[in-house]
């Protein structure tokens, strides 16, 4: 399981981007300030830095510049409100692999890591477990993001997509509406919206709707 250090001081983003880490098989640490970032990152016991930059303390780019002077060479995701050219140059010169401006979106910022995480060139750790999934002919590549039943490739959304992984990587599990929810749509979704049972009938559709099972006052499950 791949252990990521999310840096970021506010905090329904960083709970945002922590819950949707973990439904996605990751380990992530959630830390609020810049200190603490370069304490947890020099110990070596990452694979991964999500990295604010306006921070308490020291800011992301201090902490990024020692981090290297250190000798670091963790894959570093710049994730800021910063979106200026000069403040992207200035990230990916002083050593940060990759930019994302906020607002962002998760299933992007998924991808990044995933790629940033298969990368060799001296990381600390190695790639995201199964990055291809399946079960009883319906396979999904993360990486591809390509999708296929019994063979015959399938168009999904990006929602669609995200909601087909989780159930494919919690094969058999019951998954409530709010667990859905939140690793799908996550942390700023209306609760009392009835997109989980729109989208699971989407999939459905595209899938086959015998092989997303609804489990009566309790959510569905990959069956």
């Amino acid at each position: 399981m791949n252990r990521i250090l999310v840096v970021e001081d506010e905090q329904r983003i960083a709970q945002f981007v922590r819950k949707g880490l973990r439904a996605h098989g990751f380990q992530p640490t959630v830390v609020d300030d810049g200190t603490a970032a370069l304490q947890h990152a020099l110990t070596g016991g990452y694979e991964l830095m999500v990295l604010d930059l306006g921070l308490p303390g020291i800011d992301g780019f201090e902490v990024l510049s020692r981090l290297r002077d250190a000798g670091s060479a963790m894959p570093v995701i710049i994730l800021s409100a910063k979106d200026s050219i000069t403040d992207r140059v200035a990230g990916l010169q002083g050593g940060a692999d990759d930019y994302m401006s906020k607002p962002f979106g998760f299933e992007e910022l998924l991808a990044r890591i995933r790629l940033r995480l298969r990368e060799p060139a001296g990381r600390a750790g190695g790639g995201v477990a199964e990055p291809v999934l399946e079960r009883r002919g319906l396979r999904l590549d993360a990486q591809a993001r390509r999708v296929t039943v019994d063979g015959r490739e399938v168009e999904l959304s990006a929602r669609e997509f995200a909601l087909a992984e989780v159930f494919l990587r919690h094969p058999g599990q019951v998954l409530s509406r709010e667990q859905l929810l939140s690793m799908v749509w996550g942390y700023d979704f209306d609760p009392g919206s009835n997109v989980v049972e729109v989208y699971v009938r989407y999939l459905r559709r595209k899938v086959g709707a015998e092989r997303v099972e609804t489990v009566r006052g309790a959510g569905y499950r990959l069956v």
